[in-house]
C-alpha cells in the first residue's frame, strides 16, 4: 500500500470513530474554559479556534471562558503597577480592576473572537457585565499564619465570585448560530465590577445551561495518582475519595472542585486536559482515548 492510501486510511479510520461522538452530542451545548498555555502559544491558540469552528460546523454549541492572568500581570508591570497575591489571588484595587477589564474585556476577548472568526465562525465577544449574564458578589477571603491566634479576614478588592446567572443573552447568540466567547467578569448589585476566577465561571455557566460537558484546558496531562499516572473514567464520589485521601491538593484542587460541582449538578461529564497538545479539545472530545481526565456523576454514566 502507498503511503498515500496509509494517510488515507488513517484519515477515514480518524473520522469513523468521531462520527459516533458527533451524533452523540449534535445540538448539544459544550463549555470549554480557554487559558494557561494554550493562551499564549500562537500554534495552540490556531488550534484552538480550529477545534470550535469544528465542533459548531457539526453542529454542537460550545461556548467558551476565558481567563487571561499571564496577560494582566504584563500589563500591569509596564504601567508599574505591584502585584499582590493571597492564596493565589490577586489582589484587586480600582487601578488594578481597569487593567482586568482592559485586558479580559478587550485585548484577550478580542483577540479570541478573531481566531474563531479568521478560523471560518462566527464569534461574538462579552464580558459577564452584559446582559447581566454574571451577577457577582465580593469574595470574602480568610489568612491564617503560625503566629496567629486567629484567622484574619483579608480585602483583596475587586474579586468577586458568581451570585447569579441569567443565560438570556448565551441562548440568544447560540440560537442566532454565533459562537459565545466570554470574559470572567461580573457586576455587582451597586454596579461593581468584579474580577471572577475562569474555571469557577465556566462551570457555573455549564451548570447554568445544563450542558452537555465542561471542558476545563490546563497545563498537565489531567489529574494524576500518586504515582504520576493520569486518572480518567471518574465516578464523583471517586474524586471525592482522591481529595480526601490527599492525592488532589494544591493548584490542582480548585479546577477539580469546579468540574466535580459541575457533574454533580446536572452537566453529563467534566473534563480536564492537556492543552499543551495541538486540537486537544477535539481529541478529548471525539476520540475513544482522550487528552486528559474524565469526571462524570456516576460509574453508569
Amino acid at each position: 500500500m502507498s503511503l498515500a492510501s496509509n494517510d488515507a486510511l488513517n484519515f477515514a479510520t480518524v473520522l469513523t470513530e468521531a462520527l459516533p461522538y458527533i451524533q452523540k452530542f449534535t445540538g448539544k451545548t459544550i463549555v470549554v474554559k480557554f487559558g494557561g498555555n494554550a493562551m499564549v502559544s500562537d500554534e495552540l491558540k490556531h488550534s484552538f479556534a480550529r477545534d470550535i469552528v469544528l465542533m459548531k460546523l457539526v453542529g454542537i454549541n460550545p461556548v467558551v471562558v476565558h481567563g487571561g492572568g499571564p496577560q494582566i500581570g504584563e500589563l500591569l508591570d509596564e504601567l508599574n503597577i505591584k502585584s499582590e497575591f493571597v492564596n493565589g489571588m490577586r489582589v484587586t484595587d480600582s487601578k488594578t480592576m481597569d487593567v482586568v477589564e482592559m485586558v479580559l474585556g478587550a485585548s484577550v476577548n478580542k483577540d479570541i473572537v478573531n481566531l474563531i472568526n479568521y478560523s471560518g465562525g462566527k464569534a461574538v465577544g462579552i464580558t459577564g457585565k452584559d446582559g447581566q449574564l454574571i451577577r457577582a458578589e465580593k469574595m470574602s477571603v480568610t489568612r491564617q499564619t503560625p503566629d496567629m491566634t486567629a484567622p484574619e479576614i483579608v480585602d483583596i478588592g475587586h474579586v468577586g465570585e458568581v451570585a447569579s446567572i441569567d443565560t438570556s443573552i448565551i441562548d440568544m447568540l447560540l440560537d442566532s448560530d454565533f459562537i459565545p466567547v466570554i470574559a470572567p467578569i461580573g457586576v455587582g448589585a451597586d454596579g461593581t465590577s468584579y474580577n471572577i476566577n475562569a474555571d469557577i465561571v465556566a462551570g457555573e455557566l455549564a451548570r447554568a445551561l445544563q450542558a452537555e460537558k465542561l471542558v476545563l484546558l490546563t497545563n498537565v496531562a489531567g489529574l494524576q495518582d500518586k504515582q504520576g499516572n493520569v486518572l480518567t473514567g471518574l465516578s464523583a464520589s471517586e474524586v471525592d475519595a482522591l481529595i480526601a485521601d490527599g492525592t488532589i491538593s494544591g493548584g490542582m484542587l480548585p479546577k477539580i472542585q469546579c468540574a466535580l460541582d459541575a457533574v454533580k449538578h446536572q452537566v453529563t461529564s467534566a473534563h480536564i486536559i492537556d492543552g499543551r497538545v495541538n486540537h486537544a479539545v477535539l481529541l478529548e472530545i471525539f476520540t475513544d482515548s482522550g487528552v486528559g481526565t474524565l469526571i462524570t456523576s456516576s460509574p453508569e454514566n
